[in-house]
């Protein structure tokens, strides 16, 4: 790299600048408040860990998304997180095991080896919060009610919220002894949600209930009446399907409740970290945007892996998506102050209770040169400061 480039960044890495940087910290700040509200306990787990213990159980698309580097002093691979929420479980199993429900929540930076799409950034800033110990329809609409509290505290104009669940299609898939290579196919055709080569996939199993049913699963998305077309189509599928769909319909009538302005969407042929969610599965987007801003779902059984095993929901959000979006809606507000060589007791008082009240005051240093664009500005007219406003 030349001298005339050398400031550049690798692809998809971003440094965060003033206005988004500010707005992350204050965001952060709110939602710790509020976690901490709803009981739920703050962890900083490292920024990277051995191979073995970071990436045991997430699936093959975290395991691609992770760095992998050699550690100079134990001469072991160490992976830098792509994901927190692994570490989280490993904490509930091991340094804060305790009896019963257990709430942990977290902030901080992923590194991804590559974007997870064109326009995503390999060092996004996350939050989130995991719930532990309880199996039930409560725990799973709890943390879909404080995720979409956390992103309300962003005054986002409208949300949207995708739910479905994992288990229906693991269900039939299951009834379908599929060799590990059809499997593999017909999952990366579901997760492309395309007809044709999910029809392909199927094909090649020969015709039975279950293929019918899965050909029928990938047309399951919409509003609320899906899932009553979803009872219909399996009605003759294992209990299992049923059970899946009334959960989910339980999950749905309360969200309604809890969020109405909210407008939800079913779609049972989501199948969004499929390789260690294992029921209730969900993201938030904002209006007109087409990635999710958060993302969340049951994954019961990873503690297994670190030697307990827990039921297990939660979500993170991308804060750095969230507010990179929301960004672009606000402006400083900032109050141009005399310079401070002019500061006198009347004057320091008044910046200070302007500050109190949460409004920037910046001292005015050269009036040609000064970078903020200022709406109010403190004067002194007939020997009192007094906040006037600027003329455009």
């Amino acid at each position: 790299m030349n001298t005339k480039n050398r400031w550049l960044l690798p692809k998809g890495v971003e440094e965060i600048l003033p206005k988004e940087a500010w707005l992350i910290k204050q965001y952060e700040k709110t939602l710790l408040n509020l976690y901490h509200a709803w009981g739920y306990e703050l962890v900083i787990p490292p920024l990277m860990e051995y191979q073995e213990s970071l990436l045991a159980g997430i699936g093959q698309d975290v395991d691609l998304l992770s760095f992998k580097v050699i550690d100079q002093l134990s001469g072991r691979t160490l992976a830098i997180r792509a994901d927190i929420t692994p570490q989280v479980a490993r904490i509930d199993a091991h340094s804060w095991a305790k009896e019963g429900p257990s709430r942990l929540c977290y902030s901080g930076p992923v590194v991804h080896s590559k974007p997870k799409h064109a326009m995503a950034s390999r060092t996004p800033i996350m939050m989130g919060a995991e719930l532990y110990g309880d199996s039930t329809v409560n725990s799973d609409v709890e943390v879909i009610h404080l995720m979409l509290q956390s992103i309300e505290q962003a005054d986002v104009n409208h949300l949207y919220l995708d739910i479905g669940h994992v288990g229906i299609y693991q269900a039939l898939l299951n009834a379908l002894a599929l060799s590990d290579e059809a499997e593999k196919a017909l999952f990366d055709a579901f997760d492309r949600k395309c007809a044709a080569d999910v029809d392909k996939a199927l094909n090649q199993c020969g015709q039975s209930a279950a293929s019918d049913m899965l050909c029928g699963l990938l047309h399951l998305s919409g509003d609320e009446s899906i899932l009553t077309k979803a009872r219909e189509l399996f009605k003759a599928a294992p209990a299992s399907v049923l059970n899946a769909i009334d959960y989910l319909s339980k999950v749905v009538e309360q969200v309604k409740v809890l969020h109405p302005d909210v407008t939800l969407m079913i779609d049972l042929a989501e199948l969004r970290g499929y390789q260690y969610h294992t029921g209730l599965v969900f993201a938030a987007y904002l209006d007109g945007e087409g990635h999710a801003v958060a993302n969340g779902g049951r994954y019961d059984g990873i503690g297994k892996l670190f030697g307990r095993d827990r039921p297990a929901t939660g979500f993170s959000i991308n804060v750095s998506t969230l507010i990179a979006t929301i960004a672009q809606q606000r402006t400083d507000e900032v109050v141009l102050a005399p310079p401070i060589d002019q500061l006198d007791d009347e004057l320091a008082a008044l910046i200070a209770s302007l500050r109190a009240e949460g409004k920037r005051v910046v001292h005015e240093l050269n009036k040609k040169q000064d970078s903020f664009i200022c709406q109010q500005a403190i004067v002194n007219a007939n020997g009192t400061w007094q906040l006037s406003a600027v003329d455009k």
